[in-house]
């Protein structure tokens, strides 16, 4: 599409010119939102914030022509991968090193599988211990390291730890070659699936294969990481009939793009989850005996790869149920269904086996209070306290879920999510409800697919807090831990049940779309600018 751009100028110029309302507004909004993240603290150095503003400026309008270069809605993919790609690249280059939540550990993990190691060999020293801390009554957390155990990684992993949270700017090593000598690295989320590191390695790979500088271990392998997630994203939008633009819009809110562009497996978690709603989407709105078979293998087999990467998300597979039957060939469809989502669940039983124990492989060894049979001994012995969780779950937790749309981690910051966009974050909690619950658009869903999307929603919901419970709060208590990125594969079910129709909107369904994708452009220029002013 680009080509067009290039070879036909007047056509360009012409959308250029038709289209100016939308993005004259666009660039109203990113200047009320820049201003918004200004202060006296953090306004240190004005000729790479201008220029910033300047690019995404830029960009943002280029984008805006691009969408509207488009023949037509079907095209919406194309406009999605771009768009993904501009902004998070730049977030790739501009959020400092390794700052994404755990990015070290997933660092480490990437830089493991681009040794074509799939599953990380533990090595557990001359004693053959199984833990990286010893367990001790000493106080909540183990002082007792294990120095002779560990993951055989890279010895540039020494530079992400020495530069954590600084920029290129703030450090003279960037530069250096990649060291490729190993050390013994304590972490590397033995427990997360091997593809959920193949792009982010591919990048390390390559960073290695041509001597690149040591930042580009980083940098490549955020880039890989983020060129797969626009992909997955690009086939949910084509896949799915209907609701293009909200799960656009759940693709592009600022935490998600920030994730995706990092080395974190997040990346994944969101894109398959967003693809398994389509995937959902498009088979509930399938002809009615015009599905195979084989859709229910696939669909199957993306709530299992997106399970493995998250337990509580091998949920998702229940939404199979509520797929019409009569949109189906084979009418005997119920039971090749339900024998789907056993096989589902009994593999995530089985992956659970193995993951579990191997959280001890960690940093998290050092939690001293923190017991998965003394923790469910006490919730049986004490009941009020699974009120406690769940009250926790539907205010407290709820609350942060919706306050971290627009917060972002800070790896050396005691307090990690210390950032409160007030104004940015207000105006994104209207957009979404706008675009996630009020869409204009006339695709119904009825009350069986709607009541079965909104129970797998809180099977996700209170699970991950219920796993959060047992693996990460001390015994006897509710400190889940929990973060806005645990949940946000949920926010693309909103649209399907919530469901809310105003008629009147219907009539402006097409410039309704025009503005949400402004916006859409408008937060990932905003969560570009906020970087710029927080970090440099």
């Amino acid at each position: 599409m680009f080509e067009g751009i290039k070879d036909s100028p007047k056509n360009f110029s012409e959308i250029l010119i038709s289209s100016k309302r939308y993005w004259i507004v666009y660039l109203m909004f990113i200047a009320i939102t820049f201003i918004s993240t200004l202060s006296n603290n953090n306004f240190t150095n004005p000729p790479f914030v201008m220029a910033t503003f300047l690019i995404v400026a830029f960009l943002g309008v280029l984008c805006i022509v691009f969408y509207f270069m488009q023949d037509s809605k079907e095209d919406l993919y194309k406009v999605a991968f771009i768009i993904i790609l501009c902004f998070g690249i730049m977030s790739a280059l501009i959020v400092p090193i390794a700052d994404v939540s755990d990015e070290m550990e997933h660092l480490t993990r990437a830089e493991i599988t681009s040794q074509g190691v799939m599953f990380p060999k533990w090595v557990s020293g001359e004693h053959n211990l199984d833990r990286l801390y010893n367990h001790t009554d000493e106080g909540r957390y183990s002082t007792q390291l294990n120095t002779d155990v560990g993951f055989e990684t890279s010895q540039s992993h020494m530079f992400f730890l020495e530069n954590l949270e600084k920029t290129v700017f703030e450090t003279p090593d960037d530069t250096s070659k990649i060291n490729k000598s190993t050390m013994l690295d304590g972490s590397s989320f033995e427990q997360n699936p091997f593809y959920g590191y193949l792009p982010q390695a591919l990048g390390v790979f390559v960073a290695k294969l041509f001597d690149m500088n040591v930042i580009w271990m980083l940098w490549l392998g955020r880039i890989f990481n983020l060129i797969f997630y626009a992909g997955i994203i690009s086939i949910a939008i084509k896949k799915s009939p209907v609701l293009k633009i909200p799960l656009l819009a759940v693709a592009c809110i600022p935490i998600s793009i920030y994730q995706a562009a990092s080395v974190s497996i997040d990346s994944l978690i969101i894109g398959l989850g967003i693809l398994t709603v389509a995937y959902f989407i498009y088979l509930y709105k399938a002809e009615p005996g015009t599905l195979k078979n084989r859709e229910i293998a696939i669909f199957c087999g993306l709530s299992l790869l997106l399970g493995l990467c998250k337990l509580p998300y091998l949920s998702f597979v229940f939404l199979l149920l509520f797929v019409p039957r009569k949109n189906f060939k084979n009418k005997n469809i119920l039971l090749y269904a339900l024998l789907g989502v056993f096989i589902v669940a009994l593999l995530g039983v089985l992956w659970s086996t193995y993951s579990t124990p191997a959280l001890m492989h960690s940093w998290r060894s050092k939690l001293n209070h923190v017991n998965v049979t003394m923790q469910l001994h006490y919730l049986m012995g004490h009941p009020i306290n699974m009120w406690v969780f769940f009250r926790y779950m539907f205010t407290d937790g709820l609350n942060l879920t919706l306050s971290g749309l627009f917060n972002f981690f800070g790896a050396s910051n005691p307090n990690h999510y210390s950032d409160h966009y007030t104004i940015i974050t207000v105006l994104l909690w209207i957009f979404l409800a706008a675009t996630l619950l009020f869409y204009p658009d006339k695709a119904k869903f009825d009350l069986r697919a709607r009541g079965g999307s909104l129970i797998v929603l809180l099977m996700v919901y209170v699970g991950t807090g219920f796993v959060q419970l047992l693996s990460w709060s001390d015994v006897g208590n509710v400190s889940l831990g929990l973060a806005t990125r645990y949940f946000l594969p949920l926010f693309a079910l909103l649209p399907i049940i919530a469901s809310f129709r105003i008629n009147k909107l219907d009539r402006f369904k097409d410039n309704f779309d025009n503005y949400a994708m402004i916006f859409i452009v408008g937060f990932m220029a905003t969560l570009i600018l906020a970087f710029a002013t927080k970090y440099y």
